[in-house]
């Protein structure tokens, strides 16, 4: 491939993860935003698997992809906001979790709902097929993206040297 198709589809796919972050959609967020609707969607997801219901903040972090540091903001704000409790296991050194109030699984049922009548029109539009096909593919790129992300990283450490 010739560095000037590199540099087309690299500037392309940069562009198009810009539109997707600002896209319209926020305006479909009241009264949570994207972090923390996808911080609840997961906490509800786990406690659904695990039947403590119980959400590790380094669990959360690592699933959202962000720091833990980051992950403990968004929770203090919907712990503030009484959607979540947090506690922890023993004396804390154990590890912090959280588990969903019912205000807060009412909260992320009604921003669903929201999300579900747009996206339910897009896809009604975009076709299904063509959506599965779409998100299946944005999956394996995201793949190859944090594998180049890791390579770079140890590159940068001089430790190992990529394949």
């Amino acid at each position: 491939m010739e560095k000037s198709d590199i540099a087309e589809l690299s500037n392309e796919l940069t562009y198009r993860r810009y539109l997707m972050s600002n896209s319209p959609v926020r305006q479909y967020f009241k009264d949570l935003n994207i972090p923390e609707y996808v911080a609840l969607h997961i906490i509800e997801e786990t406690a659904a698997a695990d039947p403590s219901g119980r959400t590790y903040l380094k669990d959360l972090a690592d699933r959202m992809q962000i720091p833990v540091r980051q992950a403990s903001r968004i929770v203090g704000t919907l712990r503030d906001r009484g959607l979540l409790s947090w506690s922890h296991d023993g004396d804390g050194c154990d590890g912090t979790y959280v588990t969903l109030t019912d205000t807060g699984s009412v909260q992320m049922r009604g921003q669903e709902q929201v999300l579900k009548d747009y996206y339910g029109r897009v896809i009604a539009r975009y076709g299904k097929e063509n959506m599965v096909q779409l998100l299946q593919m944005m999956q394996q790129l995201e793949v190859v993206m944090n594998s180049e992300l890791d390579r770079a990283e140890v590159d940068a450490d001089g430790v190992g040297s990529p394949e």
